[in-house]
């Protein structure tokens, strides 16, 4: 009974641990905002909340974007798992960016776009999303053309 206990005493300061690092990092007070990376069009911030994009296994990031940021048709790999943080997050599926029939998601949507699948988005107001996935991290445009200057300029 005892042994019983204080498992469940340990398991119970854990949580709490636990739930109090998530409070801290759901702040955002404490993550390193910089530039999305060159595949993205100018204009977005990401900051890495876990893992690393870049290798193999779960990575965490979040996508600041401002007012009327569009991605382009593009695929991933692998299923790629969006949470709305803050703003308005439109989503369409398909290879051509069309406005009729997006999902228009607001604070606290979700949704997955399944790999290989191709999706495009847009941004309503500045609007913040958490993306996790299994890197290393992809994005493939659906139409060449799409992708940024500066992605395109160093391959």
């Amino acid at each position: 009974m005892r042994i019983l206990t204080s498992s469940a005493l340990l398991v119970l300061f854990a949580m709490t641990a636990s739930a109090q690092k998530s409070d801290a990092a759901a702040s955002g007070s404490n993550f390193k905002w910089g530039p999305a990376p060159a595949v993205f069009p100018a204009g977005a911030q990401m900051a890495v909340l876990e893992g690393d994009p870049g290798s193999n296994g779960l990575f965490t990031v979040r996508l600041r974007m401002p007012d009327g940021y569009k991605i382009a048709p593009h695929t991933h790999p692998t299923d790629e798992n969006v949470t709305v943080i803050s703003g308005t997050f439109r989503v369409g599926m398909g290879e051509k960016f069309e406005k009729k029939g997006m999902l228009t998601l607001h604070s606290g949507a979700f949704v997955t776009a399944p790999q290989k699948m191709a999706h495009y988005a847009v941004a309503s107001g500045e609007t913040i999303v958490q993306v996790h996935a299994i890197g290393p991290f992809a994005l493939t445009y659906v139409n060449p053309a799409d992708m940024p200057k500066a992605a395109a300029a160093r391959r």
